[in-house]
């Protein structure tokens, strides 16, 4: 018999960033699976969607994972370069042909990439850089408030012109939200957000497609045949579904009653077959992203890497509730994609790189504070 030795085990350390992948690792597990179902009766089969799916994911980790080992401060020397390109690229999505009246994507590869999702982490990045060099300046009028107002502004309204309002308004309330935390002085920022609301109503009521989806989310049976027909059919996805749902594949409206089934309203057909229990876990796991990214930026070195780890949780939880919201006829029919959930390869990446950042600041940030520390262990071995 061997004597007694002391094993000991490496600490298990939990951090808000570590909780943040393992919930993304979930929603895309669970994306997969309800796609697979909800492509199931579209042109090309389910196998066409889920590998394209595959594809882009593949690109997302590959994108995500150059991000999170680059320096990134290193790379705030190419802020203005980042910035400018993107713009570029909302300019030159103006000048190809319209897919389904607007024109938001450019051709590459075989693949549409939509430059609206890009131009989102770009500004981001641009305004993160921009109020952090100028942090002493935060409550001069000119450099801290009207300068970095300006750039969100000219974001927007080429979203505005494509058209695509709703990542104009996440494009916008992302921006000003960063003008907030910076620093940005409230007397400045109120009277803007006032202006800002009473113009997107006016271009709203201005636009009859718009606001036709407007006056159905507020009488959607009375409109449940004309433009208020994909928000009833998602809620009588929901009905249908109820705890415990249908099952994969046994759901109807996929079967052409609930158009784009597989991307902007992929919720609803999740409620359909897998019930209450999985959309319920969706929420929670998006609420989960957004806790554990309030507590990770909290130790953020400085005002840079603050601002840009915010803005790209926000990015990812925004944009979930403004999905979730028209799914469920708690906002107007707005098309958005689920984040890590919808099929689209735009977005996909877009939320490979958005999670590439803060993997990455998780990695350089100096100590994470655990949320859970195991304490080591000690194993005798006979």
């Amino acid at each position: 018999m061997s004597s007694p030795s002391a094993v000991l085990r490496r600490p298990l350390t939990i951090t808000p960033a570590s909780v943040i992948v393992v919930c993304v690792a979930a929603l895309v597990s669970l994306g997969l699976v309800v796609l697979f179902s909800a492509s199931s009766p579209i042109k090309g089969g389910p196998y066409a969607y889920l590998y394209k799916q595959l594809i882009f994911l593949a690109l997302s980790i590959g994108a995500g994972w150059l991000v999170a080992i680059v320096d990134l401060e290193h790379l705030r020397r190419f802020a203005w370069l980042v910035a400018g390109a993107s713009l570029l690229s909302l300019v030159l999505v103006l000048f190809t042909h319209p897919v389904n009246g607007s024109r938001r994507w450019l051709g590459l590869g075989g693949f549409g990439l939509q430059m609206t999702e890009f131009a989102k982490l770009a500004l981001v990045f641009t305004l993160a850089h921009y109020l952090a060099i100028n942090q002493s300046r935060l409550h001069d009028f000119w450099r801290g408030f009207a300068l970095p107002l300006a750039g969100i502004g000219l974001f927007v309204l080429l979203a505005i012109v494509e058209p695509d309002f709703g990542a104009a308004a996440l494009l916008g309330g992302i921006g000003v939200v960063l003008l907030f935390l910076a620093g940005a002085r409230l007397k400045f920022l109120l009277p803007c957000i006032g202006a800002a609301v009473l113009a997107f109503v006016v271009l709203v009521a201005n636009n009859p497609v718009r606001l036709q989806r407007v006056l159905s989310f507020l009488d959607p049976e009375a409109n449940r045949q004309g433009s208020g027909y994909q928000p009833w059919q998602a809620l009588l996805a929901f009905a249908a579904g109820g705890v415990d749902g249908v099952g994969l594949g046994n759901g109807r409206q996929q079967n052409s009653f609930l158009p784009f089934a597989h991307t902007d309203y992929i919720f609803a057909i999740m409620g359909e077959e897998m019930g209450l229990i999985f959309t319920l876990l969706t929420v929670g796991l998006f609420v989960t992203i957004f806790v554990a990214g309030l507590l990770h930026v909290r130790r953020a070195p400085n005002l840079f890497q603050f601002l840009l780890v915010t803005g790209c949780v926000l990015l990812i939880t925004l944009q979930a509730i403004i999905n979730l919201g028209v799914v469920t006829s708690l906002l107007p029919s707005k098309g958005m994609s689920l984040p890590f959930i919808s099929a689209g390869g735009s977005n996909l990446l877009l939320m490979g790189l958005l999670v590439g950042i803060i993997i990455n600041s998780q990695r350089t940030w100096e100590r994470p504070k655990p949320l859970v520390r195991k304490r080591a262990l000690t194993e005798v071995v006979a």
